[in-house]
């Protein structure tokens, strides 16, 4: 895995010193990606430069070093990321006549660009990559970012100025980043805990979504096409379902599974797993082990507090399948030292606090390996969060509910859900047993979008982000719509636990999921490769018949379960799914009740002008009563704070840095 940056100015006459310092800078904010080596290649003439940080994974030797300039002298490219089918690649490469120096994946990919042009190449990639390749004959500069998003990619353009970065920090070494933060993202980040793309938290600057390429032909506005649409690949797999029986789809899936996982394992540098002892992580570990001639790493964190920890359960998994297995146990002043620092690594708002533990696993994995695998993406693809049967119940019982209450008024519903709350019975027949009792203040927003007839994917919407003051709680802004509110997702996709895992792939999982992922392990040098999410493996389960993959709550992920059983006993891995997270909750009351009092000052909130502080404050002032839990509200607004407060100080030290070096010169 590597850091990339650059960025192409048609200004001319910048002179070969500005380009080479200037993309010597971006790539130096990102040597935690690739501390191994770095480099520059520029153009003066085309005023372009392209930057690189490497960590070496596959040819240790200097035949891997980028920027790398094509056989044929045309193309040069600098990239992130591991490609899975290289060997192949080469074979039909080399029968085109193309020769190589080493055996990189890069050398293989860029070869491919130039022999059969970039999009073509992208259509035969099995990998997770993000790269920018520049055209020498064409002067046209192209980015491409894998189908699901495992690997980032920013890119902004001011004026004649194009640049990007696999992290936001690349952008802000440059002397031409001028942004403003954008509140309409800054909404979303409060709803989502993440900056849903393409959008970033700065106005005008942006991700490139998966499966996209950008093409910037010269002193010309970029042009954004995708090589692998998922709507249309979903909407064909539903179309043109395998007619197999269960046997048969686990079958399907363990082939499928156990060669994924295989050419996940090459490496030229040590290689383990995460493993928790979840559904996902274990059958990753357990193919893994079954073609190792020896113990694999793997490793797992675990926490004092029961609730919180999997630790016994992946030594147990682990156990069984006799890999070498390594745990640390985290003691919560450990996970509260990290929290100052989460905004020098996730250089963009990010309130997952699964985060924590991430970083924390990460760099525990670091210390013995360079490259581990992960079992991210099962949830997703095959139905493993709770919230997915939840909201197909909800769905359910809103299409039964009778016509004129469903188009009764929202407050009228809202106080039918205060009665529930307090213990009505009127709609107890209709509505989900989990609804019937305990009804906590976010649910009625969910209930409220239930009863006057919302569609299935808003509903889904309120149940996975059930912040009724979202947009409240912001000065200025406005959501802007998102994909989750698409209602022509409903005609594409059907079925709707089919169409909300869709979703949630398209949205939750690259700009949250495999964000978090790749932030944190990339903090401490560490490639983390995600096999689940192979395309191959998307495309099978996208094809199989819903009923095959979604039962309910209590066996989720059905076929996954149905290929670990093969591998482990049910009894080791049979129990209700639990997050990888941190108690919040609890900390905001006892030993961050400091660090947030501070962050969430009256005076502070209304001199930056971005929250109501009145509104805030009644919100923080309810969690420490114990009114209402508010922890994930709460903890979206800290994190912005913390970022910012980050971000500032590092303006301060580049704006000390520059008055020293005008002072010398």
């Amino acid at each position: 895995m590597c850091g990339i940056a650059g960025f192409l100015d048609t200004r001319g006459a910048l002179g070969a010193e500005y380009l080479a310092a200037t993309g010597a800078a971006m790539a130096a904010t990102l040597r935690h990606r690739g501390p191994d080596d770095s480099g520059v290649w520029i153009d003066p003439a085309a005023g372009i430069s392209l930057a690189h940080q490497r960590l070496a994974i596959l040819d240790l030797s200097p035949a891997g070093r980028q920027p790398m300039v094509s056989s044929c002298g045309r193309l040069v490219l600098t990239y992130n990321g591991e490609i899975y089918n290289h060997a192949e690649l080469r074979r039909e490469l080399e029968a085109h006549g193309r020769r190589f120096r080493g055996h990189c994946d890069s050398e293989i990919l860029l070869e491919a660009c130039a022999e059969w042009g970039v999009k073509t190449a992208l259509g035969r990639l099995n990998g997770m990559f993000a790269f920018a390749v520049w055209d020498r004959a064409t002067r046209t500069l192209t980015l491409a970012r894998d189908r699901v998003g495992i690997k980032p990619l920013y890119w902004a353009r001011f004026g004649n100025l194009f640049m990007f970065g696999s992290e936001l920090k690349a952008l802000r070494a440059h002397a031409g980043w001028a942004p403003e933060i954008d509140r309409d993202s800054l909404a979303a980040f409060v709803r989502y805990s993440y900056v849903p793309g393409p959008h970033s938290i700065y106005c005008g600057v942006f991700k490139l979504s998966p499966g996209h390429l950008l093409v910037l032909p010269y002193a010309d506005a970029p042009e954004i096409h995708p090589y692998w649409d998922a709507r249309e690949v979903a909407a064909a797999a539903a179309a043109n379902r395998l007619d197999i029986s269960e046997a048969e789809a686990v079958d399907g899936l363990e082939s499928l599974l156990r060669d994924t996982v295989g050419r996940h394992m090459a490496a030229d540098v040590p290689l383990g797993a995460f493993l928790s002892g979840g559904i996902d992580s274990s059958v990753v570990a357990a193919l893994m082990q079954a073609q190792s001639s020896r113990p694999i790493n793997t490793y797992t964190i675990g926490f004092a507090e029961p609730r919180y920890d999997e630790a016994r359960h992946a030594r147990e998994v682990a156990a069984h399948l006799g890999t070498a297995h390594t745990e640390l146990y985290v003691a919560p002043e450990q996970a509260l030292a990290i929290i100052p620092e989460l905004p020098r690594w996730y250089d963009e708002p990010f309130a997952d606090s699964s985060q924590i533990p991430t970083l924390l696993l990460s760099e525990l994995t670091r210390r013995h390996v360079t490259v581990a695998l992960s079992g991210d993406g099962g949830d997703e693809l095959l139905g493993g969060y709770t919230s997915y049967y939840k909201a197909r119940a909800l769905a359910q019982a809103g299409r039964y509910l009778p016509m004129p209450l469903r188009g009764a008024t929202a407050g009228a519903t809202t106080a039918a859900a205060e009665w529930i709350l307090a213990g009505g019975a009127m709609l107890s027949g209709v509505l989900p047993v989990f609804l019937r009792h305990k009804l906590s203040l976010n649910r009625r927003s969910v209930l409220t979008h239930t009863f006057v007839g919302a569609t299935e994917s808003d509903l889904y919407r309120q149940v996975v982000c059930p912040l009724e003051d979202s947009a409240a709680v912001m000065s200025d802004a406005r959501e802007r719509p998102d994909l989750l509110q698409d209602a022509t997702t409903e005609v594409t996709l059907p079925d709707f636990m089919e169409r909300i895992g869709f979703l949630d792939m398209m949205t939750r999982l690259p700009d949250g999921m495999l964000t978090k992922v790749d932030r944190a392990s990339m903090a401490f040098g560490l490639e983390v490769r995600v096999p689940l999410l192979d395309h191959r493996v998307v495309e099978y389960v996208w094809r199989l018949a819903p009923a095959l993959k979604y039962v309910d709550a209590g066996e989720n992920k059905r076929l996954l379960r149905r290929v670990l059983y093969r591998y482990v006993p049910r009894a080791l891995v049979d129990r209700p799914k639990r997050g990888f997270d941190v108690p919040i909750k609890a900390w905001l009351w006892g030993p961050l009740r400091t660090w947030a009092e501070e962050l969430l000052d009256e005076r502070r909130l209304a001199e930056d002008g971005f929250f109501d502080p009145t509104l805030v404050r009644a919100r923080w002032h309810e969690h420490l009563a114990g009114m209402h839990n508010r922890g994930k509200l709460l903890w979206r607004v800290l994190m912005f704070q913390q970022w910012r407060r980050h971000q500032a100080a590092e303006s301060a030290i580049t704006s000390g840095c520059l008055g020293a070096s005008g002072g010398a010169a």
